[in-house]
C-alpha cells in the first residue's frame, strides 16, 4: 500500500475513535407503538469498536495506554456492548441524546425517570412505564465502561487489553480486598461482590480482621487461611464472623487498561453527536444534536471522575456532553483509571473501606486543602478546555450520612460554605434514602428500622425536563436546594437535635480521611500503599432536624413537608447480621407520628389531603414536579394516611 494512503488510514481511525458498529438486533419497540408526536421507537443493540491512539493528547490520562498492545497502525483496540432507543423518524426527536452510564452493567433510565418496572432488558409495557421519556422524544442510549462486569447479557461491558512492561513482561503489584460478612461464611471473593477479581501470584499475602473502620488490625496467621485454588477468592475454615471486616492486601499481575471505559464514552458520545459514527448509527444524527449523561450512585461518581479527568473533550476539543446529571454519588469519584482499578468498588460507613473513592478535591470550583497543600477542583479541567457542561447534582439525605455529600459545598473544616459553579444546580431530597422510598415503607431483614418512605420520583421527572430545556434553549433551571451551613442546617452528628423519644442517633457516619496511596498515584495511578496510609479526617456535616425529626433543610416532597412521620437519612444494621451501632448502607429511617400527634396537627384525611396539594402546586409552580404527576402524588399521600392509621 502507497505509505501516503497508509497513513491517511491511520489518521482518520486515529481521529475517529469509533471505528465500526456490529448491530446484533435492530427491533421495533412494543411491537411499534406510537409515543404521542414523536411516533414509534426501535432498539438497536451490538457492539461498538474502538481504537485510539496512545500518544494523542486526548489520551494521554489513560493510565497504562502506553504500555497496552497496538495494532498494526499503533492503535490500541477495545470494545463494548451497546443498546440505543431511538425514534423510527429521529426527525421527531426532541435532539437530545440521554445517555445513561450504566451502573455495574445495568439499565436504570426506565425506572427512574418512566416509573417502569426494573429490567435490563425493557421489552414488556411494564418495563417502559408511563413511557415519559419516550413521548418526551428523548434517544436513549447505554454503552459497557466496566471491564470487571460478568459476561452474562443483558449486564453490559467492556472489553479492554492487559498492559505490560516495555519488554513484554507483566506488570506485578499490590492489590486490596476488603469483605463484611452478613452471616457466618468461610469464603470470599477477592472481587467486589459478583465482579472479576485481580486473583492472587505468589507474593506477600496478609489477612486482618477488626471490628471499626479505623480500628486496629488484628492479622490472621498465614495457617489459619489460604487462596482458594483458582486464586480468585479466600478461604478460612474456621470461618468469617458475621459484622466484622476482613481485609486481604495480596500481589497480583495483568492489570487491565480500565481507563478506556472513560475513554469509549467519551467517543461513542462524540462521534454520534458529530454525525460521525459508522452506519447504521449514523442516521441518528438529528436525534442526537446535543446530549445529556444521567449517571446513579457508582455512575454519577463516574461522571464527576469524567469531568474532572478531562474526558468531556473529544479529540477534536468538542464539548462531549452538553449536560451532565450525577445523582446520588455525594462528593465521591471511583476507581476507574488506575493501575489494578476496580471500579464497583465504592466507599460506605460499613462496607467498602478507603479505596480511592473519597479523595480530595471535592468541589467543582478550586478549593487549596491547608493540611496537605493540594489546590484542585472538579472543573478545572474543563474550563481550561471550554467544554464545561450544565450540571445537575441530586442527593437525598443519606448521601451525607453515607457519602460525604457536605464535602461537595463546603470547606475541608466543615466551617462556611462554598460557592457552586455558575453552571451547577444542587438539589438535595430532605429525609430520603439512596434510592426513592415507598409506602408502605420498606421493611428489611437487616437494619433495625423500616426504610424511609419518602418517594421523590416525582422530582426527578421534574429536573429531567427543567434539564432538557436547559441544555435545548438554555431556559434556566429551578434553584439549587441544599442545607447551609451558614443557615445553621448542617451539623456535626453529635450536634443533630433528633428527639431522644423517637430513636437513638447513630455513633459514627462515613469518615473521609486524607489518604496517601503512594508517590505515583495522582500523577501516574500508580498505588504504591494498600492499605492507603492515613491522615487526617475531613470535616463531614449532616442536615440538622427540627422537632419532628426532620430535616429543616433541602428539598422536600410533599411527603416531607406535610410529615406524617420523621423521614431520616440514616438507619442501622440489625443485631442479627452484626455490628448493630453502624449505619446500614443506603437507606434512612421511617418513625410514623402517634395517632394522638397526627390527629392534632391534621385533625382529618381531608384536611391532611388538602395540604399536601397546597405543597405539590408550589413545587409545580417552581418546576420541581410535573403537572400530569400530581394525581399520583395525592394518591400516595392517601395510602400514606391509612398506612398509618393502622400503627
Amino acid at each position: 500500500m502507497n505509505p501516503r494512503a497508509l497513513f491517511l488510514i491511520c489518521s482518520v481511525v486515529a481521529q475517529a475513535a469509533l471505528v465500526r458498529v456490529e448491530v446484533t438486533e435492530r427491533s421495533a419497540i412494543l411491537d411499534g407503538r406510537a409515543f404521542g408526536t414523536v411516533g414509534a421507537y426501535e432498539r438497536l443493540v451490538g457492539k461498538a469498536y474502538f481504537a485510539v491512539d496512545p500518544v494523542a493528547p486526548a489520551n494521554k490520562d489513560v493510565v497504562n495506554l502506553s504500555l497496552a498492545p497496538r495494532n498494526v497502525m499503533g492503535l490500541v483496540e477495545f470494545y463494548a456492548d451497546f443498546v440505543i432507543f431511538a425514534p423510527v423518524n429521529p426527525a421527531k426527536s426532541n435532539g437530545t441524546l440521554l445517555f445513561e452510564v450504566s451502573n455495574r452493567g445495568r439499565k436504570g433510565l426506565l425506572a427512574t425517570f418512566s416509573r417502569a418496572q426494573a429490567s435490563n432488558d425493557p421489552r414488556t409495557a411494564a418495563e417502559f412505564g408511563d413511557a415519559l421519556l419516550l413521548q418526551e422524544g428523548f434517544t436513549l442510549a447505554w454503552l459497557g465502561w466496566q471491564f470487571d462486569v460478568p459476561r452474562e447479557p443483558p449486564l453490559m461491558s467492556v472489553t479492554v487489553p492487559v498492559a505490560r512492561k516495555a519488554d513484554g513482561s507483566p506488570i506485578q503489584g499490590v492489590v486490596r480486598s476488603d469483605f463484611v460478612p452478613d452471616r457466618s461464611a468461610t469464603s470470599f471473593s477477592l472481587g467486589d461482590r459478583l465482579f472479576f477479581p485481580y486473583k492472587a501470584i505468589d507474593g506477600p499475602a496478609t489477612l486482618t480482621e477488626r471490628s471499626l473502620a479505623n480500628g486496629p488490625r488484628r492479622v490472621i496467621p498465614p495457617a489459619d487461611w489460604s487462596f482458594s485454588e483458582d486464586r480468585g477468592a479466600v478461604r478460612k475454615a474456621s470461618g468469617f464472623e458475621a459484622g466484622k471486616i476482613y481485609e486481604v492486601v495480596y500481589t497480583s499481575q495483568d492489570p487491565s487498561v480500565v481507563g478506556l471505559g472513560m475513554a469509549g464514552v467519551r467517543d461513542f458520545i462524540a462521534a454520534l453527536k458529530a454525525g460521525a459514527a459508522p452506519a447504521p448509527l449514523a442516521a441518528l444524527a438529528p436525534a442526537v444534536r446535543r446530549s445529556i449523561a444521567f449517571g446513579s450512585s457508582q455512575s454519577g461518581r463516574f461522571l464527576r471522575t469524567f469531568l474532572y479527568q478531562g474526558f468531556n473533550r473529544d479529540e477534536h476539543g468538542r464539548r462531549v456532553f452538553d449536560g451532565v446529571w450525577a445523582h446520588v454519588a455525594g462528593a465521591g469519584r471511583g476507581n476507574f483509571n488506575h493501575q489494578f482499578a476496580q471500579p464497583s468498588r465504592d466507599a460506605r460507613p460499613f462496607f467498602n473501606f478507603y479505596y480511592a473513592t473519597d479523595i480530595f478535591p471535592f468541589t467543582d470550583l478550586r478549593q487549596a486543602d491547608p493540611i496537605t497543600g493540594l489546590d484542585d477542583g472538579l472543573l478545572l479541567r474543563a474550563e481550561r478546555d471550554r467544554v464545561v457542561p450544565k450540571i445537575f447534582y441530586t442527593n437525598s439525605a443519606y448521601e451525607y450520612y453515607g457519602r460525604a455529600a457536605s464535602l461537595m459545598h463546603t470547606s475541608p473544616d466543615g466551617a462556611r460554605e462554598v460557592p457552586l459553579a455558575p453552571n451547577t444546580r444542587l438539589y438535595v431530597i430532605a429525609g430520603a434514602n439512596h434510592g426513592p422510598g415507598s409506602i408502605p415503607p420498606a421493611i428489611s431483614p437487616n437494619t433495625r428500622n423500616r426504610n424511609s418512605g419518602n418517594d421523590y420520583q416525582w422530582i426527578l421527572r421534574g429536573l429531567l425536563v427543567a434539564m432538557q430545556q436547559w441544555v435545548a434553549n438554555d431556559t434556566a433551571p429551578p434553584p439549587s436546594v441544599y442545607p447551609r451551613v451558614d443557615r445553621g442546617e448542617l451539623a456535626p452528628i453529635d450536634r443533630v437535635r433528633f428527639p431522644k423519644s423517637i430513636a437513638p442517633l447513630p455513633a459514627r457516619i462515613h469518615d473521609v480521611y486524607r489518604l496517601d496511596f503512594g508517590p505515583d498515584f495522582r500523577t501516574r495511578g500508580i498505588v504504591a500503599f494498600e492499605p492507603p496510609k492515613m491522615g487526617a479526617p475531613f470535616r463531614v456535616l449532616v442536615p440538622q432536624v427540627d422537632a419532628d425529626g426532620n430535616d429543616i433543610g433541602g428539598l422536600k416532597t410533599p411527603q416531607v413537608a406535610v410529615p406524617l412521620a420523621a423521614h431520616t437519612g440514616w438507619n442501622l444494621r440489625h443485631p442479627a447480621i452484626g455490628s448493630p451501632e453502624e449505619l446500614f448502607s443506603m437507606v434512612g429511617s421511617y418513625f410514623p407520628f402517634s395517632t394522638e400527634k397526627r390527629s392534632a396537627r391534621y385533625r382529618t384525611r381531608a384536611a391532611y389531603l388538602e395540604k399536601i396539594r397546597a405543597e405539590a402546586r408550589k413545587m409545580i409552580a417552581n418546576r420541581y414536579l410535573l403537572e400530569r404527576d400530581l394525581p399520583l402524588v395525592e394518591t400516595l399521600s392517601a395510602t400514606e394516611w391509612d398506612f398509618t392509621s393502622k400503627q
